[in-house]
């Protein structure tokens, strides 16, 4: 079976100012993400100026440029050198191409691996063992400089099989065995939007998870369960099945989940959303019962999505286009040589205040 391949659409940029701006030392040549930090914008951005293409404001382009002169940055596409028979591509697996968040992790990783001469080639894989290992064997993934895989479990059968093929391999989201690794900490990530309610004085919090019957085994959905049940737990709060509502993390499913809150005897002041997407449907089921956000009711999300500030939620920042960029970074080293051990980096997550949590209602 040949993966239906793709060549990843890089999306409209999203600026997204640092809190400080720094130099780099002279000791070492600038790189992307020192570019990055200067101008105060994504490393997906940067790549978009710096190479000329459309969707990038002016004004965001002269920046970008202005730090690039600044560090006297300069792209090395010679780079990495990579083994004889390999092509300079590098696959991407995700579950789907339509997450928001998916996309985002395309983006940074496609900035970097462009930056040292690589094409980014992305394809879904099917849910089943069988027809994954299928995949792992075609000529396409034979054929790459290294591979990506994003939010996907494997067994230990898949892990050998990938081993086999000699391919440099990062995951993002899950651990493998043997294998490099970015992820965050998703307990922490339900942990940290559920006190936030908590301490507001919310009592009564409903959760949009994921899907019943999920083919992919996501850890994702099953943490961020775990810190939302934890945090109520420590916080004296009882637990309620009922208030634990499948999202599918959609627009359209977290506004399913929400009339399905809004419905019950003793309906949620405030809800975590596992996704910002979950939770724009939320809102949009919330107001179409003329309730306010957030005098009648609290929303937090996941993600920082690049509506959030438009719509004024709550949300956990978990900058998924650096995931991209990590990712990448640390495929590189791998392929350079640089990295004799798998490494695992644990990626930051914040809180971001909004306002679409309040108090509940009196």
């Amino acid at each position: 079976m040949t993966p239906n391949v793709m060549k990843p659409q890089v999306g409209a940029p999203r600026s997204t100012f640092r809190e400080s701006q720094t130099t780099v030392s002279n000791q070492r040549p600038s790189t992307i993400d020192d570019v990055a930090r200067l101008s105060g914008y994504s490393v997906a951005t940067v790549s978009r100026a710096l190479r000329g293409l459309p969707n990038v404001a002016p004004a965001t382009r002269a920046r970008i440029e202005e730090a690039a002169d600044r560090l006297q940055y300069q792209p090395d596409p010679a780079a990495i050198g990579l083994a004889t028979g390999r092509s300079r591509a590098v696959v991407m697996a995700l579950p789907n191409l339509s997450s928001w968040y998916f996309g985002q992790i395309m983006a940074g990783a496609e900035a970097v691996l462009s930056e040292s001469g690589h094409d980014l080639l992305v394809f879904t894989l099917p849910p089943t063992a069988d027809k994954r290992l299928e995949s792992f064997r075609s000529p396409t993934v034979a054929r790459a400089a290294g591979f990506i895989m994003v939010d996907l479990q494997f067994s230990s059968q898949e892990a050998m099989t990938l081993q086999a093929t000699g391919l440099e391999l990062v995951s993002i989201g899950t651990s493998i065995g043997g294998f490099g690794t970015v992820r965050i900490d998703d307990i922490g990530v339900a942990e940290m939007a559920v006190t936030h309610l908590t301490e507001l004085g919310h009592r009564r919090i409903g959760l949009l998870a994921g899907q019943n019957d999920d083919p992919f085994h996501f850890d994702v959905p099953r943490e961020r369960q775990l810190g939302y049940r934890s945090a109520l737990i420590q916080a004296g709060i009882p637990l309620d099945q009922d208030l634990e509502q499948p999202g599918n993390f959609s627009v359209q499913g977290g506004a399913d989940a929400m009339n399905t809150l809004l419905d019950l005897d003793d309906p949620p002041t405030a809800v975590f959303a596992m996704s910002d997407e979950m939770a724009f449907g939320a809102m949009q089921a919330a107001r179409s019962r003329n309730l306010v956000v957030p005098d009648d009711l609290s929303l937090v999300g996941v993600d920082n999505h690049d509506l959030a500030p438009v719509v004024g939620l709550t949300t956990i920042d978990q900058s998924a286009d650096e995931h991209g960029v990590l990712a990448a970074g640390l495929l590189i080293e791998r392929l350079a040589g640089d990295s004799p051990d798998p490494v695992n980096l644990q990626a930051p997550i914040r809180l971001i205040t909004r306002q679409s949590t309040a108090p509940p209602p009196s």
